[in-house]
């Protein structure tokens, strides 16, 4: 092969690398956009279903700040925290907490709570526990979850945060008791947190 002729095919395989790299980048511009507002509309929805629209008027998806990883929350890795706001005025939070004592591994939680300490959701985002017993901790397949609205450290009082099973307040489900303990304790756990440390979720 001749000089001119390998210089001809680099030359070739040059402008065809560069088209090729042009149109991977369009894609990808005409792409990005609609990507990025389907996951800004997905996390929205997931904070709307522990914040509901009363509680606040701002961009609630893009007023976050970095949440450390702590044990007391369940968290390996570092996370955000969403802020709640009505006007200037800080109504809200929300924040992702873990169980890691799962009966089938880690339960993902996302929860939001108010300036008086009250929560005002709890949902699970994510889970591996047993199909058709301890998957009724979606919302989709149980209201289970809203019995923590409203909840607080003083409501109910410390030694009724279990199940009934246990003493306390919160049901359990019929042959399933295992996630719910571990889901109320997570959560208590969680809340405890919370008051230890007002400054790192209240701060503005």
């Amino acid at each position: 092969m001749t000089p001119r002729i390998v210089l001809r095919s680099g030359w070739l395989l040059g402008i065809f690398g560069a088209i090729v790299i042009a149109l991977v980048s369009l894609a990808y511009q005409g792409t990005r956009a609609p990507i990025e507002r389907s996951e800004y509309q997905a996390l929205l929805k997931a904070l709307n279903s522990v914040i509901p629209e009363k509680h606040y008027d701002n961009d609630l998806v893009n007023d976050s700040y970095p949440l450390k990883a702590t044990e007391e929350l369940g968290l390996k890795k570092d996370a955000l925290l969403y802020r709640g706001r009505i006007g200037d005025t800080l109504t809200a939070v929300a924040f992702p907490v873990v169980a890691p004592d799962g009966y089938n591994g880690p339960i993902d939680m996302l929860m939001a709570v108010n300036l008086h300490g009250e929560i005002l959701g709890v949902r699970v985002t994510s889970h591996n526990e047993t199909p058709g017993l301890g998957d009724r901790i979606e919302s989709r397949r149980s209201n289970w979850v809203d019995q923590f609205r409203g909840a607080s450290l003083e409501n109910p009082e410390p030694k009724r945060w279990a199940v009934k099973k246990d003493g306390g307040v919160f049901d359990q489900f019929t042959g399933a008791t295992i996630t719910p303990r571990i889901i109320v304790k997570a959560v208590h756990r969680a809340m405890l947190y919370v008051k230890s440390h007002p400054e790192v979720f209240f701060n503005e």
